[in-house]
């Protein structure tokens, strides 16, 4: 096993129960309930999944899947549905949280003092922690929520970077599944932030727990790799059925308009309908995302029936038996195909004229 290999795989899910950690931290905190500190055995998912995979796979990745993104999810997203319901009855003003910041910075002066010349540094360490520990915990709840949405998507991109990748992607398709998450965490965080910070939201708590869920349903596009991967197609994929012939061509095409369509910016949309059309909230950055989502899904739409033509196109020209091609290949490859098999068989007409007219000459 490579040792690179081995230090990214290590590294990258300890980055992962770390931040796990924290929200169970905060919860607790917030809650006041030691209890809550069970939601960090979710992590241990997280080891029998390092531990397996350190086995059977030397540290890489799985084919189209990643369990370690996944379980992830599973260990995180449970500490911030705890935080945004709790969010509703926290109050938060930035004048006490200055004072008492200035306390602590008073406190961490007078030990940093009363440490330097009579305990020793070690102390001296572990008071500057605690007191370290002191001024996050004066930090606004609110703002501890936001900040541990903004870095769980983060991490979702970066660790996906860390990670080993298996022999079944390569590196181009992985720099362009990363670039494709970056937008995706963007418009996510986007919704979540946009429509939980509505006073009227806030005070509904079924449409708090109906936008959670659609933003978890959200996130599981993440430990899935099927947008930069096609499904191999052989010539005996003729003999198919056309839905699987359509799949074999255009795999990641497919599967980027449903992620769009059924768990991003579909859902998206009716969340944000249901805001303006039942609710009566509205606001101008609402309606702003709402006609993108609107823009997005036409696109997406768009862009399947133009698939589907060309497709068409495709089983047209094999029934006329123009050339012998796989149906799951592009139009434009059949179509040069096509010529490159007129241009052959007017060599082979020319050279049979050419042998007839020499064959006079050498007659004579």
């Amino acid at each position: 096993m490579e040792l690179l290999v081995l230090c990214n795989a290590l590294v990258t899910r300890l980055l992962f129960v770390l931040h796990s950690l924290i929200g169970v931290w905060r919860v607790t905190a917030v809650k006041k309930e030691p209890k809550y500190w069970l939601l960090a055995l979710l992590n241990l998912l997280l080891c029998l999944e390092t531990g397996l995979t350190l086995k059977f796979k030397q540290g890489r990745g799985y084919k189209w899947f990643s369990p370690a993104i996944f379980l992830y999810l599973i260990c995180t997203v449970p500490s911030l549905w705890l935080l945004e319901i709790h969010h509703g009855t926290q109050y938060c003003s930035n004048e006490p949280g200055a004072v008492q910041v200035n306390v602590s910075n008073q406190d961490f002066n007078q030990s940093r003092g009363s440490t330097h010349g009579s305990e020793g540094t070690d102390h001296h360490i572990i008071q500057t922690a605690k007191v370290f520990v002191n001024q996050l915990s004066t930090i606004c709840e609110t703002v501890w929520t936001l900040a541990l949405h903004q870095t769980f998507l983060l991490l979702l991109v970066v660790g996906r970077w860390l990670l080993p990748i298996g022999v079944e992607i390569t590196r181009d398709q992985l720099s362009q599944l990363l670039l494709m998450f970056v937008g995706t965490a963007a418009d996510i965080l986007e919704f979540a932030s946009e429509t939980l910070d509505i006073e009227d939201v806030r005070k509904n708590y079924a449409l708090i727990n109906a936008i959670l869920a659609v933003w978890t349903w959200s996130m599981l596009q993440f430990p899935l790799d099927l947008a930069v991967q096609h499904i191999g197609c052989k010539q005996a994929a003729t003999t198919r059925r056309i839905p699987s012939l359509l799949l074999c061509r255009y795999s990641a095409e497919l599967w980027n308009i449903g992620v769009s369509l059924f768990i991003q910016d579909g859902p998206f949309f009716i969340v944000r309908s249901i805001l303006m059309g039942h609710f009566r909230i509205f606001n101008q950055m609402l309606v702003f995302f709402t006609a993108k989502n609107i823009l997005v899904v036409t696109l997406q739409l768009y862009r399947l029936a133009v698939i589907t033509l060309d497709f068409r196109a495709t089983l047209l020209q094999k029934s006329r038996k123009e050339v012998n091609c796989c149906p799951c290949e592009p139009y434009e490859a059949c179509a040069h195909a096509t010529a490159n098999q007129n241009t052959e068989m007017k060599k082979c007409v020319a050279f049979p004229a050419k042998e007839e007219s020499e064959t006079p000459s050498e007659d004579q």
